[in-house]
């Protein structure tokens, strides 16, 4: 008790030796609700406050992408040539199986880089959603010493498969100019809508399940069904007017069609291979991907403000 005393003593003691501008700001601290979470401009200004906060830490970005490729190849003797493997596999079975085997190749000219095609495009989309999904996760100790903006986290996931995927589109290019399938009228436009649809629905998403990643692990796990799904429910393997004989004039037609997916291969399918029949893609390609682009811009920010509120608790989770 009387150490108790003695310290209290010294205490305001302590205190009689400060400033009236010292004890004024300590009672304001005194009072203040502490939080660890960063505050952000709310409203519409918080994704361009994201947005900056990235930009101001550009080289931690650029470290954490080339931190990726090299952890991908590490200890590897092939190296970068594993980008291409699984593509080309991919497309060695589904020729021989769906179009030799199956006889869809009868039905579509081309068939091997029409093949390329698709996989090229969604190789792009599932890779940066998976490797989103799993970048918050992967970087939790880094994320527990240090601040640095949560969302650089699947960016950079995004810019090491936007690396990866650029091989792939180098081989694709080569491959239809000396088949000649690759199409130099205007069509060849369709491939620049086609990568941007990509990427800001493939982004969006994996803002939005890194962060449910981090309270729901099984998330990664879930997201590699889903994605399987997506790829045979995209017209990659077979073409959209099979679909449209299948499916006929109707809601369920302009559903599938307007699937941002579709919507991506067919635009892709356009540039580096076009049909024969102009029942090969649906009318109106260009609005219907413009449309869906604007859809994808509001989705990126909607994910994203998901993202800001659901970090603030990122350190405690992992």
């Amino acid at each position: 008790m009387a150490a108790t005393r003695r310290g209290s003593g010294a205490s305001h003691e302590s205190a009689r030796r400060w400033s009236p501008v010292a004890l004024e700001r300590f009672r304001e601290l005194e009072g203040a609700t502490w939080s660890t979470r960063e505050r952000r401009p709310g409203g519409l200004t918080l994704p361009l406050s994201s947005l900056r906060d990235v930009f101001a830490h550009r080289e931690v970005l650029a470290l954490l992408v080339r931190r990726d490729l090299k952890a991908r190849y590490k200890d590897s003797v092939l190296g970068m040539f594993w980008v291409l493997a699984k593509p080309l596999v991919q497309l060695a079975l589904y020729f021989v199986a769906i179009g030799l085997f199956l006889g869809a190749s009868r039905g579509i000219p081309n068939f091997a880089i029409y093949i390329f095609t698709g996989l090229t495009i969604y190789g792009l989309f599932s890779e940066i959603v998976s490797g989103a999904t799993q970048s918050v996760v992967s970087n939790g100790g880094l994320i527990k010493k240090v601040y640095i903006p949560r969302e650089i986290f699947p960016i950079a996931s995004t810019g090491s498969a936007l690396i990866n995927s650029g091989i792939q589109f180098g081989l694709l290019i080569v491959a239809s100019l000396l088949s000649g399938a690759f199409n130099f009228a205007p069509q060849a436009l369709y491939i620049i809508p086609s990568i941007m649809l990509i990427l800001v629905y493939a982004v969006a998403l994996g803002i939005l399940l890194s962060a449910v990643n981090v309270y729901l692990r099984d998330m990664q796990y879930l997201i590699e069904v889903f994605l399987m799904i997506f790829m045979w429910a995209s017209p990659i393997i077979y073409s959209w007017g099979m679909v449209a004989k299948i499916l006929g004039p109707g809601i369920l037609l302009e559903i599938y069609t307007d699937n941002p997916l579709t919507l991506a291969v067919l635009g892709m399918q356009q540039g580096f291979w076009h049909g024969d029949a102009p029942t090969d893609y649906p009318d109106l390609l260009w609005m219907r991907m413009g449309i869906a682009f604007i859809v994808g811009i509001v989705l990126l920010v909607v994910c994203q403000r998901t993202f800001s509120r659901l970090e603030g608790d990122f350190a405690q989770s992992l």
